[in-house]
């Protein structure tokens, strides 16, 4: 029977998702079914060699599988990789040495685009503020029968910004546009999305738009993409959101701008340290929210990630693979 090793379940399995009240339906069951599984939650460098041991399928989402661990681990055959982004692997590793590596694309579009609005939203509206105010008791001693902590503002008819026009860019435009927004982009290909959308140059995205949303890949030419230099030119109104990846932006120049109230605010889900040093200078920057990359994390993105891996496994051992990183 096929040994299948998890190196790092945790974030994926039944019991990081139990808490959010949607049932235990998701779970390994049918990862299970293809061979002999054993799943780790959690697997640290110098464990990684060990646990792999004879086995030729391993699954991972963070933990690293690099040269090393191909050389040391020669009955290794398959890596599927529990996320969209795979530059946990080696990949030139791992052709060297005849593994096969597959991703889970698409499966948590849905739930990215909607963790984008509820940053922006939160920023706009300011929901969680005027909760704490009201639980503070300012609503029962308001001789109003209203007030608000601070401005609210408006989407409807500002321009959303969106640097990277794939899946998740255009569910993002999608939404946007139904509630009124005027759609710019910055991408490498121009779709169709059945609404205007204007194709702007990087800096003319920046300088123009009422909020700039990040849906490009990581890569040497967008890292930092988002730099003092760019942040300068934003509206002084303007909303940065981020739920791609954190090396996207120039955390201290990001920082300094919010301080000196350059541009109005940021929403992030990631940032370039996961989690976080003490001295991320974000964490104290005025009107940032900083979730702890959770936009992927719903328990219907989790149930597709699990299906989808598990398949990608089954298509594998059926001689038939699907999802290969070329």
């Amino acid at each position: 029977m096929t040994k299948i090793i998890v190196l790092d379940g945790y974030t994926t399995s039944p019991m990081a998702i139990s808490a959010q009240g949607e049932g235990d339906e998701v779970h390994w069951q049918t990862l299970s079914e293809a061979g002999e599984l054993t799943v780790h939650e959690r697997t640290a460098s110098d464990e990684v060699v060990e646990r792999i041991g004879e086995a030729s399928v391993v699954l991972t989402n963070k933990t690293p599988i690099n040269a090393a661990v191909f050389e040391a681990c020669p009955n290794l055959r398959y890596v599927g990789v529990l996320a969209t982004g795979v530059n946990v692997v080696d990949i030139d590793a791992a052709k060297a040495n005849g593994v096969t590596v597959t991703n889970v694309p698409g499966y948590s579009t849905p739930s990215v685009a909607q963790h984008v609005f509820a940053m922006l939203l939160e920023l706009c509206n300011r929901t969680a503020e005027h909760d704490m105010a009201v639980h503070d008791g300012r609503w029962a001693n308001c001789v109003d029968f209203s007030f608000t902590t601070g401005p609210l503002v408006e989407l409807s008819g500002k321009t959303l910004g969106i640097v990277g026009m794939g899946t998740i860019g255009q569910a993002v435009a999608n939404i946007g546009h139904a509630m009124g927004m005027k759609i710019a982009s910055h991408s490498r290909t121009e779709k169709e999305l059945g609404y205007p959308v204007r194709w702007l140059g990087v800096d003319e995205l920046f300088a123009q738009a009422d909020v700039v949303t990040l849906h490009c890949p990581l890569t040497p030419r967008t890292r930092e993409h988002v730099n003092a230099q760019r942040l300068s030119t934003m509206k002084p109104g303007a909303y940065l959101i981020n739920t791609g990846r954190g090396q996207l932006i120039d955390e201290p120049a990001l920082a300094e701008a919010l301080a000196n109230g350059t541009i109005a605010g940021a929403g992030l889900d990631v940032l370039s340290s996961e989690p976080p040093c003490a001295d991320n200078p974000l964490l104290t920057a005025p009107n940032c929210i900083i979730t702890p990359h959770i936009a992927w994390a719903t328990v219907a993105s989790r149930r597709r990630l699990l299906q989808i891996a598990s398949d990608n496994v089954g298509a594998y051992l059926d001689g038939k693979p699907t999802n290969v990183v070329r």
